[in-house]
Parts: C-alpha cells; structure tokens; sequence
C-alpha cells in the first residue's frame, strides 16, 4: 500500500533508520491515510531508545520521557518519537505502573486499543498490519486488538472511544468488542470527567452524532450521562412526535452542524422531559415548562463534565429558549433577539428548525415556513442595523447624567424604558428622539 509521508516525517524516520535504528509512522496517522483521509498529525514509532533520539536530533523536548515519548522539533513543528514498549499493569485504568522498552515492533502494536489503530508505515517496509486493521477498515469494523476486556482493562475510557471511532467513521462494532463493553461500562466510574467530556465531544460533532445510541445500548451513558438513559425511556404520544424523547434528542442531534454549543444543545434540549410529563384524559403527553427545567439540568451535566463557562452558558440559554414562541413580525423578532442574545439568536434558529426536523409530519411545513419568515426578518434587522440591546442605544448613561440625571437605580429602568420604545419604533433610535422620550418619562 502507498502511503505518502510528509518530507519532514520521512525526514526524522530516514535519520533514525541511518543510524542503524527502525522507524515508522503509526497509529492514527496510518489508519486515516489508508482510509484516504489526511492526517492532522504525524507520530512516528521506533526502536531506539530515547536519549538515542535526543543525541541524532538538534532540538528536541521531553513531552513523555517517563513513556519513552520525544518531541523532535522542525522549524516550529513538533514530531513525538516513541520508543517501542509494552505496558506493565495498569493500576488506574489508564496509565501502566511502568512501561518495558523492547526492540520488536510486533510487541509495540499490540498494546494499542484498535485494529485500525494498530498499523506502522515506513517507506523501505511498507505498511506493518499485524492484526489485520486493513482488512477491518476494508469492512468498516472496530475492533479491539486481542481480547477485548483486556484492551478495556488497561483503559476504561477505550470504551468511549470505541465508539466515538464508530461514529466518526461510519463503522460497525464488532461483536466481541460489544459484548466486552456492556461487560465492563461500570468501569468508566473511574475516567475523570475531563477525558469523558474531551470523547462526548468528539462523538457529538462527529458524522454520526446518533450512535450516541450505542452508548445507551451498552450501558455507557447509565454511567456517564443517566439522565439521557431517562430519555430514551420516555414516550411521547402526542401529535407533534413520533419517537421517544431520546430517539427525538438523537434525531435533532443528527439535524443539526457539526457544532460543538449547537449539538450540545440537542443533546440538553429536551433531557428535563422526563420530570415534566403528564398525560391527560384524552392519553396525550405534555411537559409543560420542560426548557427551563432542562435548562437546569443542562447546567448540571456540563458543570459535572467540567465545560468551560463560555460553553455553559450559551448552551443554557439555546436550552432555555428553544421552545420560546417568536413572533415573525419585526418587532417580534427584535424583541426576541434582545431577550436571547444578539450571539446567540441566529444559534437559536439552527436549534429550532434541528428540532422541527426531528418532529412528526403534523403541522411541520407550517413550523419550518415560519422559521423562515422569522430568519428573513431577521436578516432585514441585521441590514437595517436596528438597535436591540442597551449597548447599540444611541444614548448613555453619561448622556442621561448631563441632561441632569442623577446616577442610580432609576437610571437603568430609564434607559430599559428607552429601549423598550426602541425595540417598538427602530427609527427612534437617535440621541435627539431618546432625549425628548427621557423627558416624558420624568
């Protein structure tokens, strides 16, 4: 197989081999190039031990020394350098107790997770595939190198990231490796919230966001997200629906870009339903105020998973006001705007028409005609440049002080006033008009 590597990788690898040691590219690298991807970066396996490599490299820094990992630096560009190991016993489900360096590739490979992760390439050999990851991405499978449970073992987060490669790259699990998965999801109690969130993430935005289901199915999300276990055990029988509450959070998931705050959001929009439902007498479901108790529990999940506040909150609010009725009419949708967010209205379009799209066939044209006059509304707003918040107000507080106003509470409610009638009237808009209004309400 003819795999083109970097000059700067084929660079680093013809060195070591001049010096009398083997080299190659492995790991993920190898497997998108033989996919036909482009990989985002190169690691490069060797024989040599690691201060070998620092003494055939001018620059070089020790990223994993401890793990036989060197970074060799070219022109700003950094390559790890590994030195073939096998792993000694892992105490914390994720790190080895130590690592024995050993001059067999063969040895090296089969501690990895995956057979599709388990490939070496060098120019002289060609591609290295020990446990068949060619033939398993030919057949579009992950499967673990080995024995499932022992790969799941020396790692819990593996079985995240079993199926996060699963919904990257459109593959099937193998069988064996499902079963070694519901065997063992307990054991991702152990993963610190950090490295669960880094593969939610990498599995939301992912080409296959839905197979989120396979975490359900195997008993993952029960450990990590138990509040979306509740969704996928909710009916909805009601005319607007026609799956359950998590098949229709998977279904606008998949509705929506590959956006971490936007699939965040289908992921938490509707994940309060469950404490909300009622039936009435007729047998039809409601849940009544379920964006803002999802919204709570949205804060929950992310807090827990330790996202970044900037996250949080912007997925709250898309949570919070995904069900909020928008009046297409002009000042409707700049009432909207102020009450959303500038930021985050034109988000929250994206998160409305992903949930219409995950709703039944009733009354779904008339839903997604008027979103589409609420985003030509919008988008005249924005051309018209009209005022929707404090900050775009064409007065100030200073400006409110030097026409006599003392500073205090009364201030902002003036200034609210202000913008309330701008919100109503664009055009007044202007220091003159504000002032002649700031008059009145005196």
């Amino acid at each position: 197989m003819d795999i083109r590597l970097p000059d700067k990788v084929g660079w680093i690898i013809n060195r070591i081999e001049d010096a009398g040691y083997e080299a190659y590219a492995v790991g993920g690298c190898v497997r998108d190039s033989v996919i036909g991807r482009v990989p985002d970066d190169w690691d490069i396996t060797t024989s040599a031990a690691p201060d070998q490599i620092k003494a055939l490299f001018r620059r070089t820094i020790d990223t994993g020394i401890k793990h036989g990992t060197v970074t060799v630096m070219l022109e700003k560009e950094g390559f790890e350098v590994t030195t073939y190991r096998i792993d000694g016993e892992y105490e914390d489900g994720r790190h080895p107790k130590e690592v024995t360096f050993t001059s067999e590739l063969e040895e090296d490979l089969r501690r990895r997770d995956f057979t599709i992760n388990a490939m070496a390439y060098n120019n002289r050999r060609g591609l290295v595939d020990v446990f068949g990851g060619a033939k398993d991405i030919k057949n579009h499978v992950v499967r673990c190198v080995g024995k499932p449970q022992e790969r799941f073992g020396e790692d819990a987060l593996r079985l995240m990231r079993a199926v996060r490669f699963s919904a990257q790259l459109g593959f099937s699990i193998e069988p064996g490796t499902i079963a070694a998965i519901k065997e063992m999801a307990g054991n991702l109690a152990k993963v610190s919230a950090e490295r669960i969130r880094t593969e939610l993430v990498k599995l939301l935005v992912s080409s296959h966001p839905d197979y989120l289901r396979v975490c359900y199915e195997t008993g993952i999300t029960g450990v990590v997200l138990p509040e979306f276990d509740r969704c996928m055990e909710t009916a909805q029988h009601n005319p607007h629906h026609c799956y359950t509450v998590g098949e229709h959070i998977l279904e606008s998931v998949r509705q929506v870009k590959e956006d971490k705050v936007l699939r965040l959001a289908m992921l938490l929009h509707d994940i309060g339903k469950p404490e909300t439902k009622t039936t009435d007498a007729a047998g039809i479901d409601h849940f009544h105020g379920h964006a803002s108790v999802s919204a709570d529990i949205a804060v929950d999940v992310l807090r827990r998973l330790k996202f970044d506040n900037d996250t949080l909150h912007m997925v709250r609010k898309l949570v919070l006001y995904h069900d909020y009725d928008v009046d297409p009419a002009p000042e409707g949708v700049r009432r909207a705007m102020h009450k959303v967010g500038e930021e985050a209205f034109p988000l929250l379009l994206e998160v409305k028409r992903a949930d219409v799209l995950a709703q039944s066939e009733y009354r779904r044209r008339e839903k997604m005609e008027k979103l589409g006059q609420i985003e030509a509304v919008y988008n005249e707003i924005l051309k018209a440049g009209d005022c929707v918040s404090l900050h775009t107000l064409a007065i100030s507080g200073r400006d409110l002080i030097e026409a006599g106003m003392k500073p205090g509470k009364g201030m902002g409610d003036i200034l609210n006033k202000l913008l309330e009638a701008v919100l109503e009237n664009p055009e007044k808009n202007t220091k003159e008009e504000l002032l002649k209004l700031y008059e009145y309400f005196l």
